[in-house]
């Protein structure tokens, strides 16, 4: 999760999602494309959809105000520019959050999951190439728990998510035979398999 630390109240020292107000002439997803690029230097989102509304009365302190919260998607291999107050975070380990804020970041962490679920999200994560021990570990990141390499290609090539690219990715100093590399068919969003539920492995 990307976080930037407020450096004024409320919540001053805390950490936040990135955003901002909404200007008079701008759609609600140009508005949070336009904060994460003058914030955090994020241009590029491989996806972007919708989270949910928040209303409570009391979730600004100074302010009523609502917020529309936006799950964004960049792929693992990404290195952004970021500014010396704001870093990633493991969704597991938040700092002290300012607002909302860490429900929102659970919140967008579940929809993620199920997404990957019975969706092909795991495009917007995922290098444009990849191997599938690679995929295995951004799988195994998001949904917290491990995922079996032989399992997942199986699934998501049943799926028809994946196809081959022909080529090779040497092996590293360990060894090893060269592994196929993988890519996703498809970049945008699609219900693949709308029952499906990735489960932690039983035992």
């Amino acid at each position: 999760m990307l976080l930037w630390e407020r450096a004024r109240e409320p919540f001053s020292g805390a950490w936040a999602l990135p955003g901002g107000y909404l200007e008079p002439d701008e759609t609600l997803e140009g508005s949070i494309r336009r904060h994460l690029a003058a914030k955090v230097d994020v241009r590029e989102l491989s996806h972007l959809e919708q989270l949910e509304t928040r209303s409570e009365p009391d979730r600004n302190p100074l302010e009523w105000q609502l917020a529309t919260a936006y799950l964004g998607l960049v792929p693992s291999d990404l290195d952004p520019a970021l500014p010396a107050d704001t870093r990633w975070y493991p969704v597991a380990r938040l700092p002290r959050m300012a607002f909302d804020h860490g429900a929102i970041a659970l919140a967008g962490r579940e929809r993620l999951r199920a997404k990957l679920s019975y969706t092909n999200a795991g495009f917007g994560l995922a290098p444009e190439v990849f191997t599938i021990s690679q995929l295995r570990d951004v799988y195994a990141a998001a949904l917290g728990h491990a995922v079996s390499t032989t399992n997942l290609q199986r699934v998501l090539l049943r799926r028809g998510l994946l196809e081959q690219t022909g080529e090779r990715r040497e092996p590293g100093p360990a060894g090893g035979r060269p592994a196929a590399l993988f890519r996703f068919r498809e970049r945008t969003l699609a219900i693949t398999d709308q029952f499906a539920v990735l489960r932690p492995p039983s035992g």
